[in-house]
């Protein structure tokens, strides 16, 4: 039988919401009930049903992370749109393994931590608002660059890309910080993208059109 493992600590509400969507549903909230107490109906339903998918899409569901020694978990929820090697990129020194995962505005768009290790630096690159399933988008769009070295001195880097609507990146890490793998560590509003660089002799587990789940699902292996 698989083992799992609870990196962070459980949620105490049957619907968990990262605290990031606060606001949105407060805004959403307030407006709803101020046209809702005028009589105006026409704008009182769509306010409603604008604050329940705010509430949706900052949802934040407690996971549980196979405990697999070389396992590189997904940092997103999404669908792998892109599997390939490249010999050099911005992000590494040399040839690696790049694979990228789409969420759409229907996806959790908490990101966990795909591997044990150490954050020893983190970029942000300001950018523009292309959809972030385009291939331009890894290098024109805003985007948070994460480099972590694990145990064994592997490098991997987790890069968190805004997408066409998104305008806000938050990271909730540190330079220096110890992390484990499947651990929250930041979201994207409103549709984006991940891409993960993984060592060049690294074993990818994973192939364009896989659906993926965020400090579930494996994607490659560590060798």
């Amino acid at each position: 039988m698989d083992k799992f493992s609870r990196t962070d600590p459980p949620s105490q509400t049957a619907f968990p919401i990262d605290r990031a969507g606060i606001p949105f549903i407060g805004i959403a909230a307030f407006a709803t009930a101020v046209f809702a107490l005028l009589g105006i109906a026409v704008l009182a339903l769509p306010g409603l049903l604008t604050t329940l998918f705010i509430c949706y899409f900052f949802r934040d569901p407690d996971r549980v992370t196979p405990v697999l020694e070389d396992g590189v978990v997904s940092p997103a929820d999404g669908k792998v749109i892109k599997v390939e090697r490249l010999e050099k990129t911005r992000f590494t020194e040399g040839p690696c393994q790049k694979i990228s995962i789409f969420m759409s505005i229907f996806n959790v768009h908490v990101n966990r931590i795909p591997f044990d290790g150490q954050i020893m630096k983190i970029e942000y690159y300001p950018g523009k608002f292309f959809s972030a399933n385009l291939d331009k988008a890894s290098r024109l769009n805003e985007h948070n660059a994460v480099y972590l070295e694990t145990g064994n001195g592997q490098t991997l880097c987790f890069v968190q890309i805004a997408g066409l609507v998104a305008r806000r990146i938050i990271c909730r890490i540190q330079e220096g910080e110890a992390v484990v793998r499947g651990q929250r560590f930041g979201l994207i509003c409103f549709g984006s993208r991940l891409d993960v660089y993984l060592p060049v002799d690294a074993q990818v587990t994973v192939a364009v059109g896989d659906v993926v789940s965020a400090g579930t699902s494996l994607i490659g292996k560590l060798t």
